[in-house]
Order: C-alpha cells, then sequence, then structure tokens
C-alpha cells in the first residue's frame, strides 16, 4: 500500500469522482438495448440473455416453494441459526427506528398520512459468491416498513440453481417470490414488468455496474435506492490501535473487489509502517488474494496526519460507505462526523459486524454519495401523502395571498379559482 504524508497530498489522493460520473460508461448503450428488449419481448429475453450472459438454459424464471423449503436441506445448520440471528437483529433495528420517527400527524386544516409502497424488488447479486445478507438486509426494512410483495431476483449458479444460503435467506426475511435471474435484465423486468416478473415500484440492493447502469436507466419509470459503487472503508486510527485490527480490516474491505477502496488515515506513522507490514502478512494465503491485492494496489492507500481534526476533515471530504475510529476516545469525535454512511467507533467495532448481524442495514452509500443520502432503510419504502382541509376562516386568512402571487406568477385561473370563493364569503 502507498503511504503519503500530510493533509493537502492525502487531500489530492482522496479525490475521486462521484458515483454518477464513475457510471458515465460506453456500456450504457448495451444495457439499453438489454432493457428495451425485455421490455419488448417479456419472458422471452430473460431466458435468452440468462442463456447468452451466464451460459444457463433455465427450465423456469421462478424459484417454487418446494424450491425454497429444500434448500434448508443443503445449508448447514450452523448459518441457519446465524442468518437467523441476523434477520432478528435487522428486524429489531429497524422496528426501533420505526417507532421512533413513523408517524402521520394532524393539526387544524394540515396533516401527513404515511403509506408503505404496494411492491418492491430486491437485487441480490451474483457471480464470485452468493450474499445471503443482502436478502436480508434489503427485504427485512421494506417488511417492517410494510411493503404488501418482495420480489427477489438474483442470478442463477452454472448449474442453473439460485444458491440455497441465498434461498434459506429468502424465506427468512418473508421474501415473496423468487426469480432466478440477474443483471441488467433482471431489473428491466422488476421495472417493466413481464409475463413472469410481476412490475415492482421501487428497486433496492447493489449489482454490478450493468446492475447499477440498468437501475440509473430504469429510474422515473421506478424508483431506485441509489447507484452504488464498489465498496469502500475508511479507518481513522491513532497510536493506540491495534495494527493487526486495522490490516484485518483493510484486507476484508479489499477482498470484494478490485475496484474496492481499503484506506487508513493515522496520526502515527509507526503505526502506517506496522499496517502495511500487517497487511502484506495477513494478506497471504487468503482465498481471494488476487481480488484483495488488486484493490489495495490501485485504489488501497494509508496516510499519515497531524492530528485526529485532520484526519476527521479528510473523511468529511471522502464521504466513506465505512467510517471507523479507531482512536483514543472515540466517542467524543462523532458528532464532527457530517459525511459518512456508517461510523463504526472503537478496536470491536469491525466493519465486517456490520455487513452481516449488528441490525442497520449494509445496503449504504458510496463513491462520496454519503454526501446527501442515507444507508437504506424503512423510510426507502414508505411514500408520504399531504392532507389539507381548508375552513372558511383560513380561506379568507389565505385566499389574498394566493390570489397576489397568482397572478404574479401569471395565472389569471389560479388567481380566479380562489377568488370566487373569496366572493361566496362577501
Amino acid at each position: 500500500m502507498r503511504i503519503i504524508e500530510g493533509l493537502q497530498p492525502a487531500k489530492a489522493a482522496l479525490s475521486r469522482r462521484t458515483s454518477a460520473e464513475l457510471y458515465q460508461s460506453d456500456l450504457e448503450p448495451k444495457v439499453k438495448q438489454i432493457i428495451d428488449e425485455v421490455q419488448t419481448r417479456g419472458d422471452a429475453a430473460l431466458f435468452d440473455y440468462t442463456l447468452k450472459i451466464d451460459g444457463v438454459k433455465l427450465p423456469s424464471l421462478e424459484v417454487s416453494k418446494k424450491q425454497i423449503a429444500s434448500a434448508y436441506q443443503e445449508v448447514d445448520e450452523e448459518l441457519v441459526s446465524a442468518l437467523k440471528l441476523a434477520a432478528e437483529r435487522i428486524r429489531s433495528y429497524h422496528l426501533e427506528q420505526k417507532r421512533s420517527i413513523w408517524s402521520s400527524f394532524a393539526k387544524p386544516g394540515l396533516g401527513q398520512l404515511i403509506r408503505p409502497l404496494e411492491r418492491i424488488g430486491a437485487y441480490a447479486p451474483g457471480g464470485t459468491a452468493c450474499y445471503p445478507s443482502t436478502v436480508l438486509m434489503t427485504a427485512i426494512p421494506a417488511r417492517v416498513a410494510g411493503v404488501k410483495e418482495v420480489i427477489l431476483v438474483t442470478p442463477p449458479k452454472s448449474n442453473g440453481a439460485v444458491p440455497p444460503p441465498t434461498l434459506v435467506a429468502a424465506d427468512i426475511a418473508q421474501v415473496d417470490r423468487v426469480f432466478s435471474v440477474g443483471g441488467a435484465q433482471a431489473i428491466a423486468a422488476l421495472a417493466f414488468g413481464t409475463e413472469s416478473v410481476p412490475k415492482v415500484d421501487k428497486i433496492c440492493g447493489p449489482g454490478n455496474v450493468f446492475v447499477v447502469l440498468a437501475k440509473k436507466l430504469v429510474y422515473g419509470i421506478v424508483g431506485i435506492d441509489g447507484l452504488p459503487g464498489p465498496s469502500e472503508v475508511m479507518i481513522i486510527a491513532d497510536e493506540t490501535a491495534d495494527p493487526k485490527y486495522c490490516a484485518a480490516d483493510l484486507l476484508a474491505q479489499a477482498e470484494h473487489d478490485p475496484l474496492a477502496s481499503a484506506i487508513l488515515i493515522t496520526t502515527s506513522r509507526w503505526l502506517a509502517d506496522e499496517v502495511e507490514q500487517e497487511v502484506e502478512q495477513q494478506l497471504k494465503g487468503l482465498e481471494r488474494q488476487a481480488i484483495a491485492a488488486e484493490s489495495l494496489e490501485n485504489r488501497g492507500m494509508i496516510a499519515v496526519v497531524a492530528d485526529v481534526d485532520e484526519a476527521i476533515e479528510l473523511a468529511n471530504l471522502y464521504a466513506p460507505e465505512h467510517l471507523c475510529l479507531m482512536v483514543k476516545g472515540a466517542d467524543a469525535y462523532i458528532n464532527r462526523v457530517s459525511n459518512a454512511g456508517c461510523i463504526f467507533i472503537g478496536d470491536n467495532s469491525t466493519a465486517v459486524l456490520g455487513d452481516y448481524v449488528l441490525g442497520p442495514s449494509h445496503v449504504l452509500p458510496t463513491g462520496a454519495t454519503a454526501r446527501f443520502s442515507s444507508p437504506l432503510n424503512i423510510l426507502d419504502f414508505a411514500k408520504f401523502i399531504s392532507v389539507v382541509d381548508v375552513d372558511e376562516a383560513s380561506l379568507k386568512q389565505l385566499g389574498r395571498a394566493a390570489s397576489v402571487i397568482a397572478r404574479a406568477e401569471g395565472f389569471d385561473a389560479h388567481a380566479r379559482a380562489v377568488e370566487k370563493r373569496l366572493d361566496k364569503l362577501r
């Protein structure tokens, strides 16, 4: 990993493209073609693209309830227990969120209603790994929000099957229907509907560049949770931090993807050198060693700065997905952080626990979008409806002002609609 010294060099090294810029890709025309074909040809296009892209000839698109039930026989009991524990914590966290912020209100003449979405689509990535945790982290907040129907799409493995852990997670999360299709074609199916796949109101969940581009292109037809990019972690550490922990957390992030970013900001040159050595040592023998090594080579970095204040400044500039505070008195710095997807406080709070079992969704803003967006949560699965009820007293009080503004904007009919009511009161 490269080591950079000083605040200004670190700022320059941490400058980056936003998610929107990252996905201005020459692949977009290809993705649009896939979307257009799915919209036109429906299920036939899904079968064709699954064969062409994934090399799988599917007997059917939907995974049967029997297949989901039988998946338990293929999953280790300890994993089932772990998934159930994670599910309970995710559910509990979002129920607490619902209790604290979810309320309609009414005052004389004005009010607000909260209505959950009818149907949402969750995308669980496939490829080099399966992600039952993503199923839990997307479907459970939707269920807590009151979404009536949750649809899961996920790519099939080479044998045509959805990985059993993914199906078990879908059952635990109370997913209604599972479809064995991935990529841009799955996003298009959710956005427009096909003979088999129902059209949804919103699509959530991470995926590869084809998935993200597809979400970008269908936005407006359906809602989306965002444009998630490669995963990232920023660790702020001082001389009290354990180099082994820092290195382990950097590697945990780097093994996600060659494009993942693993960054350490430290006030200690000693720690920087120790972590660099630990990374090299711990990298050996990892199953995903090549992926992690490429990530660290191209996007990893260690920056040495004067103090924690400078480190926080860099964090707010970078707006990381995961921000780990491994410094003495870490609690004191929380209120200084304005841009981060999730903050992990202290040596024991590894981001890995957040990936699986702590409770908040691990679908977090990436690519500096933590400057203006939030982790996936129950509010992503609800809409707010304003309610007004104007009595005569309010009409007398407010009508003239509305008429004046309307005429200033050149909308005579607007003004007359109010004035006719005012005339009746005279």
